[in-house]
């Protein structure tokens, strides 16, 4: 029995290692500690935190900088239109070929899968800011809302019988389970793209490792903390047009910088509407850029915010 339990201790770091490339959350045994920060599976996530440093070695040019820009809003509208209101509320329908090329972008965030992303966020409505919640200031603090709950062993398995519509896809199953693969994709991309423009347009000023560090690391750094934002941030500072039950807020600030996300307080008021800036003066460029995509026509179905709904004000202190 020791011998054996031994041979397990010798094992169990490569096999965290093996699910940076290949991330079977159906085979993950229930962890034993599920609140324990699994220190080995998150060394990608602060290596990508430390090659945000490489910049004092590329330096910066305005086309790193634009493309850095560029990446970070198409990735955000990919988590913000399908990762959140598509894949995890159904708040309009698609075809399959979109669904898995906004997929394949929201994948290129390292937030993992549509499968894991829609699951965590279903539990968190169904608790939201209750002891269930994993990622409720109220319960868990700053830290643990803003990132530290998906660092834990609990955070990397997610509740897949919450997304079973989803599951059906072998596609989508495909990008949970090799959720490494489309970051690494643009990571090369950039780089490949950047000696290319070195090469034959030396007048932009860039380089492969300025496009990687910018493009990549950069870009993709400050899109986390921007989307933390709305589990840690909304739900302390703002204001609460509704008594939902829970403390999320409306934050016009956090709004602009996540293309809509920031009117929270909304959101949990009507979790399945496409709209989560309910008045014309609440900005929500998500919306803006679904309604673009239905006028084109592949999107439809998009689903409102009832007008009673939306003016049932049951206002609560601030």
């Amino acid at each position: 029995m020791q011998r054996a339990d031994a041979r397990n201790d010798l094992w169990r770091p490569l096999r965290a290692l093996s699910r940076w490339i290949a991330s079977d959350h159906a085979d993950l045994p229930a962890p034993a500690r599920p609140e324990a920060v699994d220190w080995m599976r998150i060394v990608p996530f602060i290596l990508m935190h430390v090659a945000c440093l490489a910049v004092f070695w590329v330096g910066v040019s305005a086309t790193a900088v634009a493309v850095a820009v560029a990446l970070y809003v198409l990735r955000m509208f990919a988590i913000t239109g399908f990762y959140h209101r598509y894949f995890s509320h159904r708040s309009f329908r698609t075809s399959r070929w979109l669904q898995f090329l906004f997929g394949l972008i929201g994948a290129s965030s390292v937030q993992r899968g549509p499968l894991w992303w829609a699951a965590h966020h279903r539990h968190h409505h169904a608790y939201s800011d209750r002891a269930e919640d994993p990622h409720s200031p109220r319960h868990k603090g700053f830290l643990v809302s803003h990132m530290g709950w998906f660092l834990t062993q609990g955070g990397f398995r997610p509740d897949l019988s919450r997304v079973r519509d989803l599951e059906r896809y072998p596609e989508l199953r495909w990008l949970d389970r090799f959720d490494i693969a489309v970051p690494f994709a643009l990571a090369v991309g950039l780089l490949l793209a950047g000696n290319w423009l070195e090469a034959n347009r030396p007048g932009l000023g860039t380089s492969g490792a300025q496009l990687l560090v910018w493009g990549f690391f950069v870009s993709t750094v400050v899109l986390y903390h921007a989307t933390y934002t709305i589990n840690s941030l909304c739900h302390v500072f703002g204001r609460q047009r509704y008594a939902t039950g829970d403390d999320s807020r409306n934050n016009f600030w956090l709004a602009l910088i996540t293309l809509g996300e920031g009117w929270h307080n909304n959101h949990h008021r009507y979790p399945m509407s496409v709209r989560q800036g309910f008045y014309w003066w609440e900005i929500d460029i998500t919306y803006y850029l679904l309604r673009v995509l239905a006028a084109a026509g592949i999107i439809w179905d998009l689903k409102p915010v009832p007008r009673e709904v939306r003016e049932a004000h049951t206002a609560v202190a601030s």
